[in-house]
């Protein structure tokens, strides 16, 4: 059967005779676009390429790291630890500050205590939001730099038409028997 413009009646006797729906494509088009094809097929292969498009897909993943005003520098290290973890691994980070009761008063602290854990993380994650209070917390949101590839590394194959591999050194006793 050609490509071309029929009336429904024909289109549906072409279907029939090759005991095929007619299963319209684009409703909205002028002339709407129709096929001849076996719809049960169709549906199939719809939901295989949106199944495949769905794998494709990467989740973003927010993970939270908690500090207070007066946080100490072994806690402060601790954190930073996992940070760069979850930097590595390809998640965004969600630093804040929470101020408890009187703490409020000591926003500068807060701030300073942010962008130097921002500082820190500098050369694995970029700064996509800088400090900002909201309420009793001040957030800093942090994105990966590069997502590296969690696949182990594999050592480098010699290219082809390279430099040729160097031989091994003969004992002069078999040089001078050649």
């Amino acid at each position: 059967m050609e490509q071309g413009i029929y009336p429904i009646e024909q289109a549906r006797r072409f279907a029939q005779e090759q005991n095929l729906d007619l299963v319209e494509i684009s409703p909205t088009a002028v002339p709407p676009v129709c096929r001849v094809i076996d719809y049960s097929k169709f549906k199939y292969e719809q939901k295989k390429k949106t199944r495949e498009l769905k794998a494709k897909q990467t989740k973003v993943v927010i993970k939270e790291i908690r500090f207070g005003p007066n946080t100490d520098d072994h806690d402060f290290a601790f954190k930073l630890k996992h940070a760069q973890e979850f930097l590595r691994e390809g998640a965004k980070i969600k630093a804040y500050v929470h101020f408890v009761g009187r703490s409020i008063v000591f926003k500068e602290r807060g701030e300073i205590l942010l962008l130097k854990f921002a500082q820190a993380l500098e050369d694995l994650g970029k700064v996509e939001q800088l400090p900002k209070l909201e309420g009793k917390r001040m957030f800093l949101y942090l994105a990966p730099k590069a997502v590296a590839p969690a696949k182990p590394a594999k050592p480098a194959a010699p290219k082809e038409g390279g430099a040729p591999a160097p031989k091994e050194a003969k004992p002069a006793a078999e040089k001078a028997a050649e």
